[in-house]
Order: structure tokens, then sequence, then C-alpha cells
């Protein structure tokens, strides 16, 4: 792979940081090295490339690749800061149940996979049929985690989210308030203590050929379901707002998928209130306008 084959998407740049401030060290410089990085541990692990998968993650690069069997597997590649240890761990504790298997995490820095079809997802399901499915997996990922885990829980996952909502401007404020109100109520009753994904929603989950569907790139935490379920709830915003009874069809997803998994439908409206403002801050911080007001509006709706 020449250096000249491989662009970074838009997304990337943007959740690594601008490269033109950035140290040398700094994650923004690492999508200039990823021909390095794939050539390298395509030759450690005796891998040859079909094609770098586009969009990939948020964070990562995703390239199509095959074992030297012939067996299809995707490799993965992330900067250190995207603690890809992290997820390696979560994935060899699930050990394909709910989730896509590692295949090999012997190379710093790359994870090889298990192919999935990386074009399917949820999202291509009709709305009602997507929440079912979503439900069917995330719930097999709900286990106990391992002893001496090392993972972040919830408490201290929302921690930068709190401090930045404590900051926020006049506008959003009164939501904002609403939001570290319910975390706090949240975390001083803690519900179970389950190993979570932490990123799951609809583009989470990608269809397979062992199983219908499998989740990938899990951002593990330790907590209750509800935290979980809350960013489930914030798929296909843009259908909802645009509903002439978003108000209420927005209670209603929530109470569903509440009991849907059996989870205690208050501690999920807290949660979703929480990320919704969350994510929306976040948004705005990548100049993703529209996508807040989308979210600040549901986060008003709740």
């Amino acid at each position: 792979m020449s250096r000249m084959e491989f662009e970074a998407p838009a997304r990337l740049v943007r959740a690594l940081g601008d490269a033109t401030d950035a140290a040398p060290g700094d994650g923004a410089h690492w999508p200039a090295r990823v021909p390095e990085l794939v050539r390298e541990a395509t030759g450690l692990l005796g891998l040859s490339v079909e094609r770098v998968q586009l969009p990939g993650g948020r964070s990562s690069v995703v390239v199509l690749v095959r074992r030297a069997d012939g067996t299809p597997a995707a490799l993965k590649l992330a900067p250190p800061q995207a603690l890809p240890e992290r997820e390696a761990k979560a994935l060899v504790h699930w050990d394909g149940h709910g989730a896509c298997r590692l295949l090999d995490s012997s190379v710093p820095g790359a994870l090889l996979l298990e192919r999935l079809q990386p074009d399917v997802t949820l999202r291509s399901l009709p709305e009602a049929k997507a929440l079912l499915e979503a439900a069917g997996v995330v719930r097999r990922l709900w286990v106990e985690p391992p002893a001496d885990h090392g993972f972040e829980t919830v408490l201290q996952r929302t921690e930068g989210p709190a401090k930045a909502m404590a900051t926020v401007d006049e506008q959003i404020r009164p939501l904002a308030t609403s939001a570290l109100e319910a975390r706090a109520e949240l975390l001083a009753h803690p519900a179970e203590q389950l190993l979570l994904h932490g990123e799951f929603h609809q583009g989470k989950a990608l269809a397979g050929d062992r199983t219908h569907w499998l989740a990938v790139g899990p951002v593990p935490v330790v907590g209750e379901r509800a935290y979980e379920l809350a960013r489930p709830a914030l798929d296909r915003l843009d259908d909802l707002v645009a509903s002439s009874s978003g108000a209420s069809t927005a209670r209603r997803r929530v109470n569903r998928l509440a009991d849907s998994l059996d989870v205690d439908r208050d501690r999920l409206r807290g949660w979703t209130l929480f990320r919704a403002v969350d994510n929306a801050l976040v948004a705005r911080r990548e100049g993703r306008r529209s996508r807040a007001e989308l979210l600040l509006e549901f986060a008003a709706w709740l």
C-alpha cells in the first residue's frame, strides 16, 4: 500500500484533532502513518490487503484483509489514545458472544478481527425491527466483567462530560443542569455493575455469517444497563424530530427500549437525557451544529 492510497476520512481527522498545531506525537499525525502501519501489521501477521473500509471508525482505520490460508478478516488500526488493548480485553471476555471475535492482538495498535459485512448495519432495517434486533445483540454483551478488569466505570466515564456541562453558555444551561442533576441522582443510587459495550448504537452492529448481527467497536465500561441503552435511544433522531408528535414519540421510544430489556424507565430516561446533552456538546465542538440542535431538542422532550 503506497502512501498515496490512503486519505483519512474527515471524521477521523476531526476525532484525532487538527494536525496543523499538533505535536509530532499527537494523534492528529497518526493518519499519515497508516500506510506504514498497515505494511508492518500485514507483514508480521502474514496478511494480504484487499481494501480500506470507508468510512471506518471515528478514531480508527479498518482494512479488509485475508489470512495466509485465505480466511477473510478485518484489520483494525487505532492510535494509542484510542486504547485498542482495552477493546481487545473486552472482545476476549465476550469470546464471540454478541460481538465479533478477536483473532489476534499481538501487534501493538492493531486488532485482527472476524470479518463481518462492513456495509450492512442495523440502520439498514426499518426502525421498529432495528430496535428489536439491537436489543437482542446488546443483551448478550451484558455479563459480569472479568476480575481485576481495569475498565472505566460509568462514574469515571461521565466525569469529563459532566465538567463540560458545568461550563456551558446560557442558551443550553437549563438542559445541562437537568442532565447533571439526573447523573447525580443516578450515581447516588447505583444499579448493577455489568460489562457494557459503552458506545452501542445501530451502526455498531454488523451483519455476520455465524449469527445475524454482531457488535463491533466497543469502548468498554462497567456500569448499569440503562447507561448503555441511552445511546440507542438517540438513533435516527432526524425522523423522530421531523414527526408532528416528536415529544410523545421520544418518550415512547425510551419506554419501549426500557420495557424490552426490563430496564427501569426512569433510569433510562435520566441517562438518555445526560447522553443526549453530552453528544450535543461534542457535536457543537466538531462543528456539526444541526446534529447538536437535534440532540438538544430531543433532550428537551425528555
